[in-house]
Order: C-alpha cells, then structure tokens, then sequence
C-alpha cells in the first residue's frame, strides 16, 4: 500500500466533516426554502392564532390576476420602540404565511423607507403615513396592489393585532375584483329618495331626500333597485339587501329564495313597528303616496330558515333607555357589548360599542333548518313581548305588563346548505288539476306546439349562502343613526351610535367577498396571565378594604387632636389630657402596625406572582427540551435492545 493512500490526520478528517455537514445544512435549507416545505407549521395554539382562517385561504385560492402587497417597515432606526419592531416580527410571519398559501399569486415586497429615499417616495404615494418620532419619520404599513387597484393600510397599529388579518383579506379582496360590488335593493321604504311630484311642488312640499345610510353605499357599490316585484334576482348580485319588506308577494319570496339557494347573500331588515314607515310622507294624497304598512316579515322564508319573528315588539327592563324629558322608553333598546355575544370572535360586532334599536321585534329558534344560526346580537334575558301601539307612544306603564322574560336575538347570521320554502315551485305555477289534464290530453298536438320548457326550480341550495335577520329598520333611519346637517343641497352626516358600523360592516363583508363573512378576528398573541391578574384584583380588594378601615380610626385620632387644639386656644396653659395622648400614641402605633401589615400583604403578593412566573418558565424553558430529551433516549434504548438482539 502506497503512501498516499494512508488515512487521512483525524483533524483533517473533523475538519472536511463539518464542513460537508455546513455545506448539507446550507444546500438543504435553500432547497427546502424553495419548495416552500420550510414553511409548513403545526399550530398548537388555543385560538389558532398562527394559523390564517377558511376565509382568508378561500380569497387566496381565488385570485385570479396576481396581488401585490408593499410591506413599509422602517427597521434600521433606532427610535422604532420595542413593541412595535415585536409587532413588527409578527406582521413579517403572517404576510409569509400569506405568500406561501396564495401559490405563486401573491408577493410581498419588504421595503425600508429611509429619508430622501425611493422607497420614502413610493411610501408617500401609497399613502403610507410615516409616525413623527425625534424629527424622524417612522413607517409601518400596507399598500397592497392589484392591475390598477391599490388599498392602502397607513398605520399597522398593534393594538388592532387581532383584526389584522380581516384588515389585509379585504384589501385583497377589494383590488382583485374587476368591477365595483352589486348591491341589490328591494325596499317598502323610499330610503333611495323619491322625485318631486308636480302637485308637491305647487304646495311648496319637496321629494323624499335618500336615506344617508343609501347615500353612503352608493358612494361604495353600485346599487341596482329591484323595486319589491322581481320576477328573478340575479345570481351575479353581491348583496340583496330586503328593507321592511310590507306585504311582499309569494313571487318575491320565491325570487329571494332562489338567490339564497344559488349561494347568495341577504340582508334582510324586518319590523313589527316601524317608526320610519309612520314618518314616511307616503300616505299623503298630494305626494302621490298610498301609505307604508308600519310592519313587515317575511311569512314563508323565515318559518323554512328555522326562525319565527313575533308581531309583538321586543320590551327590555335592563336595556330601555331614557328618552328627553327623562321618559324611560322600554321598547328603545341601547344594547351594549354584553348584548354582542360574538363580539370577540366576529369582526361585525367586534369594534362597536353599543347598537340603539327602535321598537325592534324578536326573533326566536324554531327548529333546525339545516343551517347554522349565530346570535350576533340579542336583547337581555329581562326581556317580554309588550304591544306595539302603546310602544310606539312610549307608554311608561308598559315596563309592568312584561312577565315572562327571556332573552331575543335582534340580529342573526344563517350560514350553509339552504332548503327551498316552496317545494311545489314557484307560486302560481302548480300542477293542473286531472279534469285539466284530461282537457290537455284531448288537445294535445296543439299544446305541444305552443309549450315551452320552462326551467326548473331549486329545491336545494347548489352552493351556500349567507342570511342576515335585522329585527328592526328604524335602526338605519336618519333620525335614529346620524346627526345630520344639511346646507342647501349639501349635507354633513355624523353617526351617533354603532348603528351604521353595523350595516356597513356586513355588507363589507359580503360584497368584497363571501368569504369574508367568515372570517374571524385572529386572537390576540399577547395574551396576560389571568392568574395574576386575579391575584392582583384581590390584593386591590383586601388594600382597600384595609384602607378603608385604618383610615377611619386615623380619622378619629384627627379629630380628638382637634379637640385638644381648641382647648389650648381658649386658654392660657396647655393641659394635655392623658387618655388622650394615650389615644393618640395608640392611634400612631395603630398606623405603623397598618403600614407593616400592608407592607407584608405586597410581600407575599409578589411571592405569590414570582412563584406562577416561575413555574411559567419552568414548563415553558425545561419542559420542551427535557421532552426532547426523553424522546432521544427512549429511541436510544429501542435500538441498542434491538442492536442486542441481532
């Protein structure tokens, strides 16, 4: 054996070794990279929260054109504060996880905006506002573009961390749409305004002004009136929106169904009392008007949704409010967020403090339709059926005729596989009688000749749709939802209640993308430790208490040395009464025995609090790696047993 092929030094060896293995980790890492296998990712989390929601997937699974979105992100400054370049770090994970799951149809562009620099410049006309920090300008934001479409996000503000993700979904939904969203409208309302009529004029009376709720979605949509007798909605409608449908025919209902089966999206405002329809100049003669039924419903679909609506207006002793005059009004409900049972989980209700509704009606579960059926918003369980009339004067009797209370969904979300609620077909079109089958018989070359194939009705839906029961209408009457200012022909509109957020928020949601609809509000990551917290709240509880206490027996001691003051003033000499100081001593050793107690009451606060972020630690730091461990050893002993035993 030759020299040369003697082994190799064994530092030479270690040395080629780790360097093959660099080389392994290296090449491995660009080619998992590159598959995008390196992304995949197993959320163990309680909410999800790494994880992008159904909705979000089915936006991105149809993107047709490809989107761009323009990440600004000031990174190399020194006066970005720490929780934003955490957020920061945040935001970079889930704009990944968007670019992996788009399947080549997305890209994020990371940019750094730096004074007097390109990337500044595109920042300012995306419309990315830069924060004002030590005469710098700080940048973290969105511009997100698709064709000749861009939205914009100017501030990634963390403490709206948990509707980030709707936020981001919706501009991508809202650019990569080729056209402006439909709107469909069946209204027994004249919400979109109504002409001048000529005998009005002569009287100095003018047309019905639109709605400010109508005139803000025109401004968003194209709204298309179907007027309340379509023969047939299009399936191509984003949102038919049904506003106090009074006296709607089974034809309608028919239509209505049809779309819903076809997957469609409807809105759906419902009242047993409506004060808009009292105030409506329609029943007036010289406006040409017959008069607007002050109820509505929709008598067939509702019952084949699995929901019935009472005729009765909803009555509530823990949400009336106080009108002028210091009127309680029972059936004026100002719900609140306790009222919102989804408030955390859907983006709807989610940012809206309060809703005001206006005689509004019940709704209730009837039974299984197929379909699920979310509560967004509902009355409090003090809550009766009172009549509706008396209602309508705000009649303040009315709070004793409520017995038997529970609580009533004001609001409610269908969503899934609808049934027809006409399984004979359209109304009007049923089967012949047989004597009329018999006559058809006899004529039958004739009949054939002049019938036509007509299309068959759905009895089952073909993809899913979405339902939205508003239980009252007024709640989007100019009166009751804006401030409204008018100047001539202009007018300022302010909201003044979560009223319009409301509306605004479903339809949003429906008419960017159905998808949207489900789309929940990602859960916060940073998440506090309740346990201290309650440890916290008790510790407030037994201080003030304690407080409170020692406080009182100080106050006493105050006032017997006041006591004592006024005696010397009246005379010459001082006599300083004994039990008195006594009392005073006391009162001073009572306070520094207080102080101690308090003093020991913190000390084992913060024992308590070290003692569970300890432990945190402790699972959080050892109990992976120590798993870790034990798996390697198990593994380890498998195969020296079964080593053994070769």
């Amino acid at each position: 054996m030759s020299k040369e092929a003697k082994t190799v030094h064994p530092m030479a060896r270690a040395v080629l070794a780790i360097t093959a293995l660099g080389v392994i980790v290296v090449s491995a890492n660009l080619l998992i990279s590159s598959l995008g296998v390196g992304h995949k990712n197993a959320d163990f989390t309680a909410d999800k929260v790494h994880t992008l929601s159904e909705g979000t997937r089915g936006i991105l699974k149809e993107l047709g054109a490809p989107v761009t979105i323009r990440y600004y992100a000031t990174r190399s400054s020194e006066y970005m504060p720490e929780d934003l370049k955490l957020h920061m770090r945040r935001v970079d994970d889930l704009l990944a996880e968007y670019q992996n799951l788009s399947g080549g149809k997305l890209r994020v562009e990371q940019l750094d905006p730096q004074p007097d620099t390109d990337a500044e410049d595109a920042a300012n006309l995306d419309g990315i506002r830069g924060q004002r920090m030590d005469d710098q300008n700080l940048y973290f934001g969105l511009a997100v573009s698709c064709i000749d479409r861009t939205s914009t996000i100017p501030f990634i503000d963390p403490s709206q961390e948990t509707m980030l993700e709707y936020e981001i979904s919706k501009a991508i939904s809202e650019v990569s749409r080729a056209t402006k969203p439909v709107i469909g409208l069946m209204s027994g309302l004249p919400i979109a305004g109504e002409p001048q009529n000529p005998m009005a004029m002569m009287q100095g009376q003018q047309g019905a002004q639109p709605w400010v709720a109508y005139s803000q979605l025109a401004q968003s949509y194209e709204v298309k009136n179907l007027t309340m007798t379509p023969e047939k909605i299009d399936p191509s409608i984003d949102v038919l929106l049904v506003f106090h449908p009074a006296g709607i025919t089974p034809e309608a209902e028919f239509a209505i169904d049809q779309y819903v089966l076809q997957g469609g999206t409807v809105v759906a405002c419902l009242d047993p009392m409506s004060v808009a329809a009292q105030m409506t100049d329609r029943g007036n003669p010289m406006t040409g008007g017959g008069g607007a039924p002050t109820s509505s419903t929709l008598p067939t679909l509702l019952g084949a949704w699995g929901v019935s609506m009472a005729s009765q207006v909803v009555g509530d002793l823990n949400y009336q409010t106080t009108m002028s005059g210091n009127r309680p009004a029972v059936s004026v409900l100002t719900v609140p967020q306790a009222g919102m049972p989804q408030r955390d989980k859907d983006v709807i209700t989610k940012n809206i403090s309060s809703l005001v509704f206006f005689l509004p009606g019940g709704f209730t579960k009837t039974g299984s339709a197929g379909v699920a059926i979310t509560s967004l918003v509902k009355s409090s369980d003090k809550s009766g059926l009172v009549d509706s009339a008396k209602a309508a004067q705000l009649d303040p009797n009315l709070a004793r005729t409520i017995k038997d209370t529970k609580s009533y969904d004001l609001v409610m979300h269908l969503k899934g596989n609808f049934k027809t609620a006409f399984p004979k077909g359209k109304p009007g079109t049923e089967e012949p009688k047989p004597e009329e089958k018999k006559d058809e018989a006899k004529d039958g070359e004739k009949k054939d000749e002049k019938k036509e194939e007509k299309p068959a009705a759905l009895t089952e839906a073909t993809k899913e749709g979405n339902v939205f029961l508003i239980s009252d209408i007024d709640i989007f009457f100019d009166q009751f939802a804006y401030r409204v200012q008018r100047f001539g022909n202009m007018q300022m509109a302010q909201p003044i209640n979560g009223n319009s957020s409301l509306l605004f928020n479903i339809v949003d949601q429906a008419a960017s993308s159905t998808h949207l609809i489900g789309a929940r509000s990602r859960a916060a990551i940073a998440r506090p430790f309740t346990k201290i917290k309650d440890l916290e709240t008790a510790f407030t509880t037994n201080y003030g208490a304690k407080m409170e206490e020692k406080q009182k027996e100080l106050d006493k001691v105050s006032e017997d040395i006041n006591k004592l003051v006024q005696q010397r003033a009246q005379g010459d000499r001082v006599f300083m009464d004994s039990d008195l100081e006594a009392k005073i001593r006391e009162g001073r050793a009572q306070q520094v025995s207080a102080r101690k107690e308090l003093r020991d009451m913190e000390k084992d606060l913060k024992r308590e609090k070290d003692k569970i972020s300890g432990k945190a630690t402790l699972y959080n730091v050892a109990a992976m790696p120590l798993l870790v461990i034990l798996i390697g050893l198990g593994l380890f002993i498998k195969r020296r047993t079964s080593t053994r035993a070769r």
